[in-house]
């Protein structure tokens, strides 16, 4: 019953609620990428970006409201994660790579770097290119 009362009030004050009954706070924020508007969830320790207006040239690679570019960790300050690049060539299928970086304050900001393949046309060229994600705080949504 206890649980019950606890799981209650969590959700009022927009808690979930684990499998041992611990409240984690859950939040969200809207934040600047590169020409898009990009959603931040905050869902205790996972950190997911999905993007919420994206820009243009993202629309005609498959991209819609709702798409994840960011899925990874917070670990105290600090993103580590999986990031997503996205192709007209092959909408369908984004490349996948690993990246991770620095919550800075003033202005706030994450940014997270990776290595990840060159693509042309959703073929691997074997050349490494490193890549630059730079998610700048705008407003609660």
């Amino acid at each position: 019953m206890r649980i019950m009362k606890i799981g209650l009030a969590a959700s009022l004050l927009g808690l979930t609620m684990t499998g041992g009954g611990v409240a984690v706070s859950q939040a969200d924020s809207c934040w600047y990428h590169n020409g898009s508007v990009v959603r931040l969830i905050d869902n205790g320790l996972q950190r997911q970006f999905i993007y919420e207006v994206p820009q243009g040239s993202l629309v005609n690679a498959g991209v819609v409201r709702g798409t994840l570019l960011f899925n990874g960790l917070d670990r105290g300050n600090y993103y580590a994660g999986t990031a997503r690049v996205f192709s007209r060539f092959c909408p369908a299928d984004p490349l996948e790579y690993y990246v991770e970086g620095p919550v800075t304050r003033n202005p706030l900001q994450v940014t997270l770097s990776g290595a990840r393949d060159a693509n042309r046309q959703c073929q691997r060229t074997g050349t490494l290119v490193h890549d630059t994600l730079v998610f700048t705080y705008l407003q609660d949504c």
